[in-house]
């Protein structure tokens, strides 16, 4: 008898989604029973690592990833990380045990009341199917929406007696294709771009997740368009040491229309039109706008520029095709920072300097997974990122993601150098991923920047005159023993000759390291 769990398997095997992150629950035994040895199971030892894992694994593997967590409690414990993977685009396909139905009348111990109502907002989609019949159909259109632009996570809560329940298998069609934007108004934003005299890009991440950062380079030199990064942008979608680079949008309005101003013509690609978190007077009035997005409601929040829906790919190689080469001026190229000097003896190392030892040490094409908010700008200066080097980080401003998501994007490329730089205060969300970097044996050098508070807060409490905040510092946490405890090569790093050691040593290590990086 082909049963739910044997349908749902055969999809998964269909579509790979054979690695399924999880932290297993009694209400999840009956879809784990005899696991298949062509499955991957990655444990994490707290659902907010489990699901920031599988969020950094999906983004890196191009595919949905599957989550597994119990009832109620379990995706209690992975809302945080949920918000960051909506806010990400993560395709997750979230599957949540359920007491058995036969229970479910008498709110049982370990049920989940009101299942589909829990994640939401954070979910394109929440279900617990009405028979147990109907979960592989289920599972199948979770995993059409969750792949489907705008990517993002759904949410499928299946009771336990579901899984032993006779089924037949769907048909595991190929994923949808994505949608063709609308030829005129493509059109008009290359008709912008070929009459403006001083035109200007702002890419998101957006661009990188569908790998358009070559078609937006190209774009870029065709019509000699200075291009900016989108404020928070979670990923690196053009080159920031290329000339036309012009650096990253600020999280305010005064901020964002100071740097605009210049332009006669922008164009947002893959971001919204625009993310703030700083109040601020509003500043000049904004150049023409036209925001070309996957995401109508990204589109909708910025009524006053011409939208298009389009996916980034699609659109930049369309755009590519009918501009005009320009015989315009470039514009001025953007100076670069000095490098960050180099303590003198006995002096603490700035992260500045910690960021330009990286540039110095990295790999070309590793990854870099960044969770240190506090010193966000110094990493901008100090180490630019360019193809084949990669950059992560979230989108949500939600801390805890940084450390496991570092796990979960070794995972979806082995064979690639992951480097995960936090703070000290955000890697203590989510500490327990240590555990499944060692289990998993990954290539991941950890590099904590210790500063003993939370150093974004106290930024924020100085601006706004705040006064005495309390819960800000932090201290005397042991990150070295941390890590061994879980199975981590780790060193305390004191001095700028014992950090390059240590880089150098760890690079060459196919196991995780965790530096702590005293300032």
């Amino acid at each position: 008898m082909t049963t739910v769990r044997d349908a749902v398997r055969a999809l998964m095997r269909g579509w790979k989604l054979t690695t399924v992150f999880g932290n297993p629950g009694s209400t999840e035994l009956t879809f784990l029973a005899d696991w298949p040895d062509d499955f991957r199971y990655v444990l994490g030892l707290s659902e907010t690592s489990v699901v920031a894992m599988a969020d950094a694994f999906a983004q890196l593997s191009g595919n949905a990833a599957v989550v597994n967590v119990h009832s109620a409690g379990g995706l209690g414990h992975g809302l945080g990380s949920l918000v960051t993977a909506f806010h990400n685009r993560a395709p997750l396909i979230v599957l949540a045990g359920q007491q058995s139905r036969s229970l479910l009348p008498g709110d049982p111990y370990l049920g989940a009341l009101e299942a589909t109502e829990f994640p939401r907002p954070y979910v394109k989609w929440s279900y617990q199917p009405a028979r147990g019949e109907d979960v592989p159909a289920a599972f199948a259109r979770a995993y059409h929406l969750a792949m489907q632009p705008p990517t993002g996570p759904v949410f499928l809560s299946v009771p336990a007696d579901d899984w032993n329940l006779p089924a037949t298998i769907p048909r595991a069609g190929p994923r949808i294709a994505p949608f063709s934007p609308d030829p005129e108004a493509l059109a008009s934003v290359a008709s912008a771009l070929d009459a403006s005299t001083r035109p200007a890009l702002v890419v998101g991440a957006a661009v990188d997740a569908d790998n358009a950062v070559s078609e937006v380079v190209e774009l870029a030199e065709k019509t000699l368009t200075a291009v900016w990064a989108a404020p928070f942008s979670a990923r690196s979608s053009f080159p920031e040491n290329h000339p036309l680079f012009a650096g990253f949008l600020p999280p305010n309005p005064a901020g964002v229309a100071g740097a605009l101003a210049p332009y006669d013509c922008v164009v947002v690609l893959g971001a919204p039109a625009f993310t703030y978190h700083v109040v601020s007077a509003n500043g000049p009035e904004l150049p023409p706008l036209h925001v070309i997005s996957d995401d109508p409601q990204i589109l909708a929040r910025a009524p006053e520029a011409a939208g298009v829906l389009a996916t980034a790919r699609t659109a930049a190689a369309h755009l590519k095709a009918l501009v005009r080469t320009a015989d315009r001026p470039a514009p001025e190229p953007r100076k670069p920072a000095p490098p960050a000097p180099e303590p003198g003896p006995g002096m603490p190392m700035s992260p500045a300097f910690v960021y330009r030892t990286l540039a110095e040490l990295l790999p070309e094409d590793a990854l870099v997974v960044e969770e240190a908010p506090t010193h966000r700008g110094v990493l901008q200066e100090q180490l630019p990122i360019a193809p084949p080097r990669g950059f992560l980080t979230m989108s949500s401003g939600v801390l805890g993601y940084g450390l496991p998501a570092a796990v979960g994007a070794a995972l979806a490329q082995p064979a690639r150098q992951v480097v995960a730089v936090l703070g000290d205060g955000s890697s203590m969300y989510a500490i327990q991923a240590l555990w499944t970097a060692a289990r998993q044996r990954t290539r991941v050098v950890f590099v904590i920047l210790d500063n003993g508070e939370y150093g974004a807060v106290r930024k924020h409490a100085t601006r706004n005159d705040a006064g005495k905040v309390p819960g800000i510092e932090l201290g005397g946490l042991d990150f070295t023993a941390l890590a061994q405890g879980m199975g981590c090569a780790a060193h305390r790093i004191d001095t700028a000759t014992h950090l390059r050691s240590a880089l150098t040593s760890a690079f060459t290590s196919a196991e995780p390291t965790l530096l702590h990086v005293t300032l």
